[in-house]
């Protein structure tokens, strides 16, 4: 018996877009995305984020790959070659300043940590650190095959709780653990593959099965600021962001998430949520979102582009959230803890959302089923606080035109197959059925895609495409 499952995800959202959507009213819309944000910052209990302190005045420490040592005092002039060395080196309120090239630890491991100290990370430097540009001179964390047996559980992983007046800065860093994972084979003509036409790789492999294991970009929990910014996530198989806020102020902009499974960002509270409600908060913007994962192949569950999780107040907004395998937002996880789940301040506004399963996530009042809610109904959300010019991507955007089109295809016409096989009489379910044991059947399920990995280069250039929203061109500070 076979059944074809056939996911709603089609090509209806680029073709009918919203006609109240052009880009001719762009800038009204902008103005009043921003006079929300001022609103919503005054008038709450949830301030927002607090400006970064800037690094220019930073004490900084220099590593370049290609022209440190690992013996350097990392002055500008010589360098240190390791990032895991200048962070050790480094005291509370440093900035490492990174040139462009791959970095993979200490001797190749990996991963890389910021432990008990306040440590900001600025990539994007050319060779003599006279210029930054992170799109044009790039500083990566790129590990390999090689790296499978020493890989840590993120590529970056941050664990700073001691003071909530300091900050963090990670700024610049290119990630992608898209060449660690396997994959199945790039053939279009295998349907066991999952391989649109056009794709450099076919679906990956099950995560929970070796050699392929859950490994976040960045984890771990720290109290005080943090700030992302300008950064690029790619193929986590595990969570692009998954971090707990100890009481804080954090900012997450102006970066590029693209094929990560079970969310791209997912930030919960770490600090009591009866007695620390409020004191922990994340504004997350001009962020580009493009195909969260579900957790495996049968498209069960996650597959998020932001989660909103009890304990932390949210501001999400000027962001464009596209072929989220089952949402945009999710804001249905902690809805069974009713208190802290009402207690949260939460305002979603001014985004743009193309061919997501739903644009917010809910869980329904009965029944057991999933509500998903279009952007341009989020005024009849109660949860959100801010909850204006939500809409469909403009018909005139060229993100459409940037996305790797065989990926996008593929995503467009989505499909899972369930093969089940049961008979009675077999000879194994005769020897079951004499020993009083359950008779069994078999099943089967295949994918047209899942998970496939993206072109690193590719996702470069999904930095500026729409003025005003997503990842901008200009590093934003």
């Amino acid at each position: 018996m076979k059944k074809i499952i056939l996911l709603s995800m089609v090509l209806i959202a680029l073709c009918n877009f919203s006609a109240n959507a052009q880009l001719g009213n762009l800038g009204k819309k902008l103005k009043n995305a921003a006079e929300s944000v001022t609103n919503n910052k005054s008038n709450s209990s949830n301030t927002g984020t607090s400006r970064a302190k800037s690094l220019s005045g930073a004490n900084a420490i220099y590593v370049s790959i290609d022209r440190g040592s690992a013996r350097a005092d990392g002055s500008k002039g010589t360098p240190m070659k390791d990032i895991q060395k200048a962070i050790d080196k480094a005291s509370n309120g440093d900035v490492v300043r990174i040139a462009q090239g791959n970095y993979l630890g200490t001797l190749d491991r990996g991963w890389i940590e910021i432990k008990g100290k306040y440590v900001s990370l600025e990539g994007g430097w050319n060779d003599d650190f006279t210029e930054r540009n992170p799109t044009k001179y790039i500083t990566r964390m790129q590990p390999s095959v090689a790296q499978r047996g020493t890989i840590g559980m993120g590529l970056l992983m941050i664990e700073a709780t001691s003071d909530k007046s300091s900050q963090i800065i990670i700024d610049g860093i290119f990630f992608d653990l898209g060449l660690v994972h396997e994959y199945a084979k790039a053939d279009p003509t295998d349907p066991r593959y999952g391989c649109p036409e056009g794709c450099e790789t076919g679906r990956i492999m099950p995560v929970n099965a070796a050699p392929n294991k859950t490994i976040r970009i960045i984890g771990g929990k720290v109290a005080g600021t943090l700030v992302v910014r300008n950064c690029m996530f790619l193929n986590a198989s595990f969570n692009a962001i998954i971090m707990s806020n100890m009481g804080g102020n954090w900012e997450i902009y102006n970066n590029v998430f693209v094929s990560n499974l079970y969310a791209s960002c997912e930030i919960t509270g770490g600090l009591n949520q009866s007695t620390g409600a409020h004191q922990s908060t994340v504004d997350f913007h001009h962020n580009t979102v493009l195909f969260s994962w579900t957790t495996t192949k049968e498209m069960e569950s996650m597959g998020y582009g932001y989660r909103f999780r009890n304990g932390v107040d949210y501001n999400v907004h000027n962001n464009i959230f596209g072929c989220n395998n089952f949402g945009a937002l999710d804001a249905g996880w902690d809805d069974s803890n009713l208190p802290a789940d009402k207690r949260k301040i939460c305002s979603a506004y001014d985004n743009l959302f193309f061919m997501n399963k739903g644009d917010l996530v809910m869980a329904g009042t009965s029944g057991g089923k999933w509500l998903y809610v279009p952007g341009k109904r989020f005024d009849e959300v109660e949860m959100l606080k801010e909850y204006e010019n939500n809409r469909e991507l403009p018909e005139s955007s060229k993100l459409k035109d940037v996305i790797i089109q065989p990926y996008l295809k593929g995503f467009a016409s989505l499909k899972v197959m369930t093969t089940e096989s049961y008979d009675a009489n077999s000879a194994a379910n005769q020897y079951r059925e004499a020993h009083g044991l359950n008779k069994q059947g078999t099943s089967t399920t295949r994918v047209s895609m899942f998970g496939n990995r993206y072109n690193f280069d590719n996702a470069v250039e999904l930095f500026g495409v729409e003025s005003g929203y997503g990842a901008q061109a200009t590093p934003m500070e």
